[in-house]
């Protein structure tokens, strides 16, 4: 028997919660997934974000009670971007993929959750236990951005690429979106963490795709993306960090060149290796360069932050 309190709740909320649903040719899940959504949250509004299928996704998202968006360019950061612009009026909007390998048996608990503890998103953390649900590539690649992501900013999000869900409407609505593909996940991720979002999480199944449906991520094509992204946003969020390391880098190079050239001339008194010695100095120059560039972008990055910040305080729904 469901919390009374959850009941509660609920009944508070009816028309304020939206579910957006990505799709590409996932003609096998999409009505199942749609079926759901409408069993568990009825009074929800359900809108299926089609992204140029080439199957009969649409007509079955249709059929189970869907509303249709198409968005024409490919890529599923193109089709979040085009979610998160539409004017809806919900207080709360959850995003989930179309390959029904989410099980949302507690998206009522977790809904309550986001209202009580005043999230800005909440995260599924995928937990399974079949092999065919979560291909090896695909886990120990999210183990290590994951935990990349970690050590930079800091947080406590063990699943940077989950694509099951939960945002406030604040949050989607001063979300400054830059990819336009798989990478989505992880620039949402990474900017809820430097914006210092309330942000939680919650355990998820996740189930094996049934036969006919076909992942869209290609495990290097995709993840080399989503490095480049990460490296990305470490460049804008962290500068300091991310040119000190180069300024470093630079620096030991230029002490490695320059020291038995200086041991040299402190003998001798000569310098018998001129093109060294320029060398040297020039890398120790592009050290100091990359060191001080780094602090004034920190300066302006800190800027944007307060801008960013104020804008999101300031949303009001």
């Amino acid at each position: 028997m469901m919390n009374p309190k959850i009941s509660l709740f609920l009944l508070k909320m009816k028309s304020n919660i939206v579910v957006q649903i990505p799709c590409l040719n996932e003609e096998s899940t999409i009505g199942n997934v749609v079926k759901e959504f409408k069993k568990k949250l009825p009074s929800a509004k359900i809108i299926v974000y089609d992204n140029n299928s080439e199957d009969n996704s649409i007509n079955l998202a249709k059929k189970n009670g869907a509303d249709i968006i198409v968005v024409k360019k490919r890529g599923k950061g193109n089709v979040v971007r085009r979610m998160f612009e539409d004017n809806i009026n919900a207080k709360y909007f959850i995003m989930i993929d179309a390959d029904n390998t989410y099980d949302i048996t507690n998206i009522k608990k977790n809904l309550f959750i986001m209202e009580n503890e005043s999230f800005d998103m909440m995260v599924a953390k995928r937990v399974h236990s079949d092999s065919l649900a979560y291909r090896k590539g695909h886990v120990f690649g999210n183990y290590v951005f994951s935990k990349f992501v970690r050590i930079i900013f800091g947080n406590d999000i063990t699943d940077i690429f989950s694509g099951f869900r939960i945002f406030s409407k604040r949050f989607i609505k001063t979300f400054p979106q830059n990819s336009s593909e798989f990478e989505i996940e992880a620039e949402l991720t990474i900017h809820a963490l430097e914006q210092k979002n309330r942000v939680g999480e919650f355990e998820c199944t996740y189930k094996a795709r049934p036969s006919g449906s076909n992942s869209k991520l290609n495990t290097f094509k995709d993840g080399f993306k989503i490095l480049k992204l990460i490296l990305i946003l470490i460049k804008d969020e962290k500068p300091l960090f991310f040119f000190s390391i180069f300024s470093f880098l630079f620096l030991f190079l230029s002490l490695l060149i320059g020291i038995p050239i200086i041991h040299e001339f402190y003998l001798t008194g000569l310098v018998n290796r001129l093109p060294s010695a320029v060398l040297s100095g020039l890398l120790m120059v592009i050290s100091f360069l990359c060191f001080f560039g780094g602090l004034i972008l920190d300066v302006i990055k800190k800027i944007r932050y307060e801008n960013k910040r104020i804008n999101f305080l300031l949303y009001k729904e």
